[in-house]
Protein backbone atom coordinates (compact mmCIF):
# COMPACT_ATOMS: atom_id res chain seq x y z
CA UNK A 1 0.00 0.00 0.00
CA UNK A 2 2.77 2.27 0.17
CA UNK A 3 3.77 2.07 -3.12
CA UNK A 4 -0.13 2.06 -4.11
CA UNK A 5 -1.20 3.72 -7.20
CA UNK A 6 -4.69 5.52 -7.91
CA UNK A 7 -6.64 2.64 -8.61
CA UNK A 8 -5.66 0.37 -5.57
CA UNK A 9 -5.78 3.58 -3.12
CA UNK A 10 -9.16 4.18 -4.29
CA UNK A 11 -10.85 0.93 -3.31
CA UNK A 12 -8.59 1.16 0.06
CA UNK A 13 -10.84 4.78 0.90
CA UNK A 14 -13.69 3.08 -0.15
CA UNK A 15 -12.98 0.03 2.46
CA UNK A 16 -12.03 2.24 5.09
CA UNK A 17 -14.92 4.74 5.26
CA UNK A 18 -17.30 1.53 5.54
CA UNK A 19 -14.93 0.51 8.12
CA UNK A 20 -15.22 4.34 10.05
CA UNK A 21 -18.97 4.15 9.66
CA UNK A 22 -18.92 0.57 11.28
CA UNK A 23 -17.08 2.10 14.45
CA UNK A 24 -19.36 5.20 14.16
CA UNK A 25 -22.37 2.30 13.97
CA UNK A 26 -20.85 0.44 16.85
CA UNK A 27 -20.61 3.35 19.78
CA UNK A 28 -24.62 4.47 18.78
CA UNK A 29 -26.00 4.28 22.78
CA UNK A 30 -22.47 3.63 24.59
CA UNK A 31 -21.79 5.09 27.75
CA UNK A 32 -18.70 6.83 27.41
CA UNK A 33 -18.93 8.77 31.27
CA UNK A 34 -15.82 7.09 32.20
CA UNK A 35 -13.26 7.68 29.72
CA UNK A 36 -13.06 11.26 29.08
CA UNK A 37 -10.57 11.57 30.46
CA UNK A 38 -7.96 9.60 28.76
CA UNK A 39 -9.60 9.51 25.44
CA UNK A 40 -11.60 11.83 22.63
CA UNK A 41 -15.13 11.39 21.70
CA UNK A 42 -15.82 9.00 19.48
CA UNK A 43 -17.85 11.29 16.92
CA UNK A 44 -14.87 13.75 16.88
CA UNK A 45 -12.21 10.85 16.02
CA UNK A 46 -14.62 10.05 13.05
CA UNK A 47 -14.81 13.61 11.73
CA UNK A 48 -11.46 14.51 12.19
CA UNK A 49 -10.43 11.66 9.54
CA UNK A 50 -12.93 13.65 7.37
CA UNK A 51 -11.40 16.77 7.96
CA UNK A 52 -8.19 15.37 7.74
CA UNK A 53 -9.00 14.11 4.33
CA UNK A 54 -10.20 17.40 2.88
CA UNK A 55 -7.64 19.44 4.77
CA UNK A 56 -4.75 17.51 3.41
CA UNK A 57 -6.32 16.94 -0.36
CA UNK A 58 -9.26 18.56 -0.93
CA UNK A 59 -8.37 22.18 0.49
CA UNK A 60 -4.96 22.28 -0.86
CA UNK A 61 -4.14 23.97 -3.86
CA UNK A 62 -0.63 22.68 -3.77
CA UNK A 63 -1.67 18.87 -2.97
CA UNK A 64 0.64 17.47 -6.28
CA UNK A 65 3.28 18.68 -4.67
CA UNK A 66 3.06 15.90 -1.67
CA UNK A 67 4.57 16.76 1.46
CA UNK A 68 5.85 20.12 0.38
CA UNK A 69 2.55 21.41 -0.40
CA UNK A 70 0.78 21.23 2.68
CA UNK A 71 1.80 24.35 3.50
CA UNK A 72 -0.14 26.35 1.25
CA UNK A 73 -3.03 28.56 2.66
CA UNK A 74 -5.98 25.87 2.86
CA UNK A 75 -9.34 26.82 1.12
CA UNK A 76 -12.62 26.85 3.19
CA UNK A 77 -13.88 23.45 4.24
CA UNK A 78 -17.40 22.61 2.92
CA UNK A 79 -18.15 22.28 6.43
CA UNK A 80 -18.14 26.14 8.09
CA UNK A 81 -17.29 24.78 11.25
CA UNK A 82 -15.00 21.90 11.09
CA UNK A 83 -12.00 23.95 11.66
CA UNK A 84 -13.43 24.45 15.08
CA UNK A 85 -14.59 21.07 15.60
CA UNK A 86 -12.01 18.96 14.27
CA UNK A 87 -8.63 20.62 13.57
CA UNK A 88 -6.28 18.80 16.70
CA UNK A 89 -4.55 21.67 17.08
CA UNK A 90 -7.13 24.41 18.11
CA UNK A 91 -9.32 22.42 20.63
CA UNK A 92 -8.52 20.33 24.13
CA UNK A 93 -10.06 16.91 24.88
CA UNK A 94 -12.25 18.92 27.08
CA UNK A 95 -13.50 20.74 24.08
CA UNK A 96 -13.71 18.12 22.04
CA UNK A 97 -16.72 16.44 24.31
CA UNK A 98 -18.18 19.39 25.32
CA UNK A 99 -18.13 21.49 22.25
CA UNK A 100 -18.40 19.14 19.01
CA UNK A 101 -21.72 19.54 18.51
CA UNK A 102 -22.37 17.03 15.16
CA UNK A 103 -25.71 14.97 14.79
CA UNK A 104 -25.02 11.66 13.85
CA UNK A 105 -26.66 12.16 10.50
CA UNK A 106 -25.31 15.02 9.89
CA UNK A 107 -21.49 13.50 10.59
CA UNK A 108 -22.26 10.95 7.98
CA UNK A 109 -23.08 13.48 5.60
CA UNK A 110 -19.57 15.30 6.02
CA UNK A 111 -17.79 11.97 5.84
CA UNK A 112 -19.59 10.62 2.68
CA UNK A 113 -18.91 14.48 0.76
CA UNK A 114 -15.40 14.39 1.85
CA UNK A 115 -14.66 10.79 0.26
CA UNK A 116 -16.44 12.10 -2.75
CA UNK A 117 -14.12 14.74 -3.59
CA UNK A 118 -10.88 12.75 -2.92
CA UNK A 119 -11.76 10.06 -5.43
CA UNK A 120 -12.70 12.27 -7.93
CA UNK A 121 -9.15 14.44 -6.86
CA UNK A 122 -7.41 10.85 -7.05
CA UNK A 123 -8.45 9.67 -10.28
CA UNK A 124 -7.18 13.01 -11.96
CA UNK A 125 -3.47 12.90 -9.49
CA UNK A 126 -0.36 12.81 -10.99
CA UNK A 127 1.25 8.48 -10.90
CA UNK A 128 3.45 9.73 -8.74
CA UNK A 129 4.99 9.48 -5.24
CA UNK A 130 4.40 13.16 -5.21
CA UNK A 131 1.04 13.42 -6.64
CA UNK A 132 -0.14 10.76 -4.65
CA UNK A 133 1.97 11.38 -1.05
CA UNK A 134 -1.26 13.23 0.21
CA UNK A 135 -3.79 10.38 -0.39
CA UNK A 136 -1.84 7.45 1.10
CA UNK A 137 -1.04 10.17 3.93
CA UNK A 138 -4.83 10.21 4.42
CA UNK A 139 -5.56 6.53 4.04
CA UNK A 140 -2.84 5.92 6.42
CA UNK A 141 -4.78 8.43 9.49
CA UNK A 142 -7.86 7.05 8.60
CA UNK A 143 -6.35 3.12 9.35
CA UNK A 144 -4.79 4.57 12.36
CA UNK A 145 -7.92 6.08 13.62
CA UNK A 146 -9.80 2.90 13.11
CA UNK A 147 -7.78 1.25 15.64
CA UNK A 148 -8.10 4.39 17.98
CA UNK A 149 -11.58 3.71 17.94
CA UNK A 150 -11.00 -0.28 18.56
CA UNK A 151 -8.57 0.99 21.82
CA UNK A 152 -11.39 3.35 22.99
CA UNK A 153 -14.34 0.90 22.54
CA UNK A 154 -12.35 -1.74 24.61
CA UNK A 155 -11.82 0.94 27.62
CA UNK A 156 -15.46 1.60 27.48
CA UNK A 157 -16.72 -1.26 27.66
CA UNK A 158 -18.50 -1.21 24.54
CA UNK A 159 -20.54 -4.66 23.92
CA UNK A 160 -23.20 -4.91 21.06
CA UNK A 161 -24.03 -6.23 17.78
CA UNK A 162 -22.15 -4.10 16.00
CA UNK A 163 -18.69 -4.17 17.67
CA UNK A 164 -19.16 -8.12 16.85
CA UNK A 165 -18.40 -7.86 13.46
CA UNK A 166 -15.54 -5.66 14.15
CA UNK A 167 -13.63 -7.74 17.08
CA UNK A 168 -11.27 -10.66 15.74
CA UNK A 169 -10.14 -14.24 16.82
CA UNK A 170 -7.55 -13.96 19.06
CA UNK A 171 -4.51 -16.45 18.21
CA UNK A 172 -3.06 -18.86 19.88
CA UNK A 173 0.16 -19.86 19.36
CA UNK A 174 2.11 -23.12 19.89
CA UNK A 175 5.55 -21.70 22.39
CA UNK A 176 8.73 -22.20 19.75
CA UNK A 177 12.62 -21.58 20.78
CA UNK A 178 13.73 -18.54 20.65
CA UNK A 179 15.84 -17.54 17.62
CA UNK A 180 19.67 -16.47 17.33
CA UNK A 181 20.90 -14.16 14.71
CA UNK A 182 24.28 -13.34 14.65
CA UNK A 183 26.39 -10.10 14.23
CA UNK A 184 25.38 -7.43 11.66
CA UNK A 185 24.57 -4.55 9.92
CA UNK A 186 21.40 -3.23 9.35
CA UNK A 187 19.82 -0.27 7.54
CA UNK A 188 17.25 0.82 10.00
CA UNK A 189 14.30 2.87 9.17
CA UNK A 190 12.75 3.59 5.60
CA UNK A 191 14.52 4.55 2.34
CA UNK A 192 12.81 7.08 -0.28
CA UNK A 193 10.72 6.10 -2.40
CA UNK A 194 7.07 5.38 -1.91
CA UNK A 195 4.86 6.57 1.55
CA UNK A 196 7.14 6.84 4.17
CA UNK A 197 6.06 7.81 7.37
CA UNK A 198 8.20 10.63 8.97
CA UNK A 199 9.29 8.62 11.70
CA UNK A 200 10.80 6.12 9.68
CA UNK A 201 13.24 8.79 8.05
CA UNK A 202 15.63 8.20 6.84
CA UNK A 203 16.87 4.41 6.47
CA UNK A 204 20.81 4.37 8.17
CA UNK A 205 23.18 1.89 9.27
CA UNK A 206 23.19 0.55 12.50
CA UNK A 207 26.08 -1.93 13.56
CA UNK A 208 24.14 -5.09 15.82
CA UNK A 209 25.54 -7.64 17.66
CA UNK A 210 24.32 -11.03 17.78
CA UNK A 211 21.26 -11.90 20.02
CA UNK A 212 18.69 -13.97 20.58
CA UNK A 213 15.10 -13.15 20.71
CA UNK A 214 11.63 -14.54 21.43
CA UNK A 215 10.23 -16.03 18.27
CA UNK A 216 6.85 -14.85 19.56
CA UNK A 217 5.42 -12.63 22.28
CA UNK A 218 5.02 -13.30 25.62
CA UNK A 219 2.43 -15.29 26.15
CA UNK A 220 -0.39 -14.71 29.41
CA UNK A 221 1.00 -18.33 30.65
CA UNK A 222 4.52 -16.68 31.27
CA UNK A 223 3.11 -13.31 32.80
CA UNK A 224 0.80 -15.05 34.93
CA UNK A 225 4.26 -17.15 36.60
CA UNK A 226 5.40 -13.10 36.99
CA UNK A 227 2.47 -11.96 38.97
CA UNK A 228 1.97 -15.24 41.07
CA UNK A 229 5.88 -14.69 42.05
CA UNK A 230 5.07 -11.74 43.49
CA UNK A 231 6.09 -9.62 40.36
CA UNK A 232 3.65 -6.91 41.47
CA UNK A 233 4.66 -7.04 45.04
CA UNK A 234 8.60 -6.64 44.38
CA UNK A 235 10.18 -3.35 44.10
CA UNK A 236 13.57 -4.75 42.58
CA UNK A 237 12.17 -5.76 38.88
CA UNK A 238 10.63 -2.29 39.01
CA UNK A 239 12.66 1.18 38.07
CA UNK A 240 11.78 4.12 39.79
CA UNK A 241 9.13 5.29 37.92
CA UNK A 242 7.66 2.08 37.03
CA UNK A 243 7.42 1.62 41.19
CA UNK A 244 5.76 4.91 41.08
CA UNK A 245 3.14 3.55 38.78
CA UNK A 246 2.57 0.45 40.42
CA UNK A 247 2.26 2.28 43.69
CA UNK A 248 -0.11 5.17 42.18
CA UNK A 249 -2.48 2.82 40.37
CA UNK A 250 -2.40 -0.41 42.98
CA UNK A 251 -1.63 -2.38 39.84
CA UNK A 252 -1.58 -5.98 40.52
CA UNK A 253 -2.60 -7.10 36.99
CA UNK A 254 -2.42 -5.92 33.25
CA UNK A 255 -5.49 -3.74 32.68
CA UNK A 256 -8.67 -4.87 31.64
CA UNK A 257 -7.91 -8.33 33.48
CA UNK A 258 -10.29 -9.49 36.50
CA UNK A 259 -8.25 -12.37 37.18
CA UNK A 260 -4.40 -13.69 36.69
CA UNK A 261 -3.18 -16.88 36.83
CA UNK A 262 -4.19 -20.25 35.74
CA UNK A 263 -7.07 -19.08 34.38
CA UNK A 264 -6.97 -15.42 32.55
CA UNK A 265 -10.34 -13.80 32.87
CA UNK A 266 -10.50 -10.12 31.10
CA UNK A 267 -13.05 -7.80 29.69
CA UNK A 268 -13.06 -7.79 25.92
CA UNK A 269 -15.59 -6.35 23.30
CA UNK A 270 -17.81 -5.20 26.85
CA UNK A 271 -17.39 -9.01 28.62
CA UNK A 272 -15.54 -10.95 31.29
CA UNK A 273 -13.86 -13.95 28.69
CA UNK A 274 -11.60 -16.67 29.64
CA UNK A 275 -8.54 -15.94 27.78
CA UNK A 276 -6.39 -18.79 26.32
CA UNK A 277 -3.04 -18.91 28.24
CA UNK A 278 -1.13 -19.54 24.79
CA UNK A 279 -2.53 -15.57 23.47
CA UNK A 280 0.11 -12.69 23.42
CA UNK A 281 -0.25 -10.47 27.01
CA UNK A 282 -2.21 -7.62 25.54
CA UNK A 283 -2.72 -4.03 27.50
CA UNK A 284 0.86 -4.21 28.96
CA UNK A 285 2.15 -0.78 29.86
CA UNK A 286 6.18 -0.31 28.75
CA UNK A 287 6.78 -0.45 32.77
CA UNK A 288 5.33 -3.83 33.05
CA UNK A 289 7.25 -5.35 30.22
CA UNK A 290 10.57 -4.18 31.53
CA UNK A 291 9.80 -5.41 34.95
CA UNK A 292 8.68 -9.04 33.27
CA UNK A 293 12.16 -9.01 31.30
CA UNK A 294 14.06 -8.15 34.25
CA UNK A 295 12.39 -10.86 36.44
CA UNK A 296 13.30 -13.37 33.71
CA UNK A 297 16.45 -12.36 33.31
CA UNK A 298 16.15 -11.10 29.71
CA UNK A 299 15.15 -7.78 27.99
CA UNK A 300 13.20 -5.38 25.92
CA UNK A 301 14.44 -5.67 21.83
CA UNK A 302 16.41 -2.80 20.44
CA UNK A 303 14.70 -1.34 17.52
CA UNK A 304 16.90 -2.39 15.25
CA UNK A 305 16.85 -5.91 16.85
CA UNK A 306 13.04 -6.17 16.63
CA UNK A 307 13.28 -5.05 12.96
CA UNK A 308 16.25 -7.87 11.54
CA UNK A 309 13.83 -10.53 13.41
CA UNK A 310 10.64 -9.02 12.17
CA UNK A 311 12.29 -8.73 8.42
CA UNK A 312 13.78 -11.78 8.53
CA UNK A 313 12.51 -14.52 11.08
CA UNK A 314 9.10 -15.69 9.51
CA UNK A 315 10.25 -18.95 7.36
CA UNK A 316 12.52 -19.72 11.00
CA UNK A 317 9.59 -19.40 13.08
CA UNK A 318 8.57 -15.92 13.99
CA UNK A 319 5.14 -14.38 14.20
CA UNK A 320 4.12 -10.65 15.07
CA UNK A 321 1.10 -8.51 14.59
CA UNK A 322 -0.78 -10.17 17.47
CA UNK A 323 -0.23 -7.10 20.19
CA UNK A 324 1.68 -3.97 19.15
CA UNK A 325 5.54 -4.81 21.18
CA UNK A 326 7.03 -2.37 23.28
CA UNK A 327 10.84 -2.13 22.85
CA UNK A 328 13.89 -1.04 24.29
CA UNK A 329 14.74 3.07 23.50
CA UNK A 330 12.85 6.29 23.95
CA UNK A 331 11.12 7.61 20.68
CA UNK A 332 13.41 10.20 18.58
CA UNK A 333 13.63 11.32 14.91
CA UNK A 334 16.63 9.65 12.85
CA UNK A 335 16.77 12.96 11.14
CA UNK A 336 16.91 16.57 11.54
CA UNK A 337 14.81 17.70 8.96
CA UNK A 338 10.91 19.77 9.53
CA UNK A 339 8.27 17.20 9.76
CA UNK A 340 6.84 15.75 6.63
CA UNK A 341 3.35 17.73 6.81
CA UNK A 342 2.21 20.57 8.38
CA UNK A 343 -1.69 19.21 8.19
CA UNK A 344 -2.05 18.69 12.07
CA UNK A 345 -2.94 14.72 12.95
CA UNK A 346 -4.71 13.63 15.74
CA UNK A 347 -2.51 10.13 15.05
CA UNK A 348 0.79 11.90 15.56
CA UNK A 349 2.68 12.51 18.81
CA UNK A 350 3.32 16.20 19.43
CA UNK A 351 7.30 16.12 19.08
CA UNK A 352 7.30 17.86 22.33
CA UNK A 353 6.69 14.59 23.96
CA UNK A 354 9.20 12.41 22.09
CA UNK A 355 11.62 12.50 25.38
CA UNK A 356 9.24 10.98 27.59
CA UNK A 357 7.74 8.27 25.22
CA UNK A 358 8.55 5.12 24.73
CA UNK A 359 8.49 2.93 21.31
CA UNK A 360 6.03 0.30 19.97
CA UNK A 361 6.55 -1.88 17.20
CA UNK A 362 4.83 -4.08 14.80
CA UNK A 363 1.43 -4.73 14.97
CA UNK A 364 -1.98 -5.87 16.48
CA UNK A 365 -5.27 -8.11 15.56
CA UNK A 366 -6.95 -4.87 15.74
CA UNK A 367 -4.40 -3.15 12.92
CA UNK A 368 -5.88 -2.72 9.61
CA UNK A 369 -4.11 -5.07 7.49
CA UNK A 370 -2.36 -2.59 4.83
CA UNK A 371 -0.65 -0.32 7.82
CA UNK A 372 1.03 -4.03 9.15
CA UNK A 373 4.98 -3.20 8.38
CA UNK A 374 8.03 -4.26 10.12
CA UNK A 375 9.73 -0.48 9.99
CA UNK A 376 6.37 0.64 11.11
CA UNK A 377 7.14 2.86 14.51
CA UNK A 378 4.45 4.22 16.78
CA UNK A 379 5.03 6.11 20.31
CA UNK A 380 3.71 6.24 23.48
CA UNK A 381 3.80 7.02 27.33
CA UNK A 382 5.70 4.18 29.17
CA UNK A 383 2.26 3.99 31.19
CA UNK A 384 -0.15 3.62 28.22
CA UNK A 385 -1.75 0.49 28.73
CA UNK A 386 -4.82 1.09 26.91
CA UNK A 387 -3.92 0.23 23.58
CA UNK A 388 -3.09 -3.32 22.18
CA UNK A 389 0.46 -3.94 23.29
CA UNK A 390 2.53 -6.73 24.67
CA UNK A 391 6.41 -7.03 24.11
CA UNK A 392 9.04 -9.97 23.41
CA UNK A 393 12.53 -10.50 25.33
CA UNK A 394 15.81 -11.25 24.34
CA UNK A 395 18.72 -12.59 25.96
CA UNK A 396 20.98 -10.81 28.22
Amino acid sequence: MRHAGRELLSLAFIDARNRTLRWLSAFAGAGMADVRAEFDPPLWLVGHVAWFQERAIARNVQRGRGARGTRAAPLASIEPRADAWFDPSVTSREQRWRETDVSDTHLRDYLAATLETTLELLDKADETDDGLHLFRLALSCEDRVAEMLAVLAQAAGVANAAIKELWPIWPSRVRREPLWFGAQTWALGSAPGGFVPDNERWAHDEPVPEFEIDAQPVQWAQFAEFAEDGGYDEREWWGEAGWAWVERNERRAPRFVEQLGRAVLAQRAGQVQRVAAAQAVAHVSWYEADAWCRWAKRRLPTEVEWEIAASGGASRGLVWGDVHEWVAGRARRWHDEAPATSVPSVCDVPQALWASHRVMRGASVLTVPRLKHPKARLFAGPEHDAAFVGFRSCAI
